[in-house]
């Protein structure tokens, strides 16, 4: 049996994965880098899984509500500003994935930016989805060489009310990743 940690920050993203053959655990981590990363070390201490499954809602710039990432590729937006200090803001995830071969026929590649702030400003971000917890969990299973993989739904166009926006598109957002997860993509 498959044991898969499923992440979401917040309670209004939680979705049940019903997948053969596959034992899923959940953690609410809470929103933020800090929370993220402290809960899920918790998580995988205790439930030692095969694969971190994060997901969940983000923003965007460049695409639409409703659409659906799945990023292998991570950017800290706080710390890019610090790479010339030799501190690292990229992570990709997707060498562990193939090695133990999880998830290579989800194909909705993205590119998550991950920091502390709910961008409500159009400013230039590197990556397809914006949130504040992807970077921070793809950090925790690195270092614990856990495959990591994260699943984002378009929830709000970042610079349009998206506060407001995200919290109306929650329900839309738990819809459209339970089809994806439990109709489009019963493999791991």
């Amino acid at each position: 049996m498959l044991k898969i940690l499923v992440t979401y920050a917040v309670q209004g993203e939680f979705v049940e994965i019903k997948w053969p053959e596959v034992e899923p655990y959940y953690i609410r981590t809470g929103i933020g880098k800090v929370k993220a990363a402290f809960h899920l070390a918790e998580a995988i201490r205790q439930v030692q899984p095969n694969l971190v499954l994060n997901l969940g809602t983000a923003g965007t710039v460049n695409h639409q509500v409703g659409d659906i990432f799945v990023c292998r590729k991570f950017v800290d937006r706080d710390m890019q500003k610090m790479t010339d200090f030799g501190l690292e803001s990229e992570i990709d995830s997707s060498a562990l994935l193939k090695e133990k071969g999880f998830c290579q026929h989800w194909t909705e590649e993205g590119v998550c930016n991950t920091g502390d702030s709910f961008l409500t400003e159009l400013t230039h971000v590197t990556g397809d989805v914006v949130d504040m917890e992807a970077y921070a969990q793809a950090f925790v299973c690195r270092a614990k060489e856990i495959p990591f993989i994260s699943v984002k739904y378009v929830s709000d166009i970042i610079g349009q009310n998206s506060v407001k926006h995200w919290e109306d598109k929650l329900a839309e957002a738990r819809q459209g990743l339970s089809h994806y997860f439990n109709v489009l993509k019963e493999r791991i």
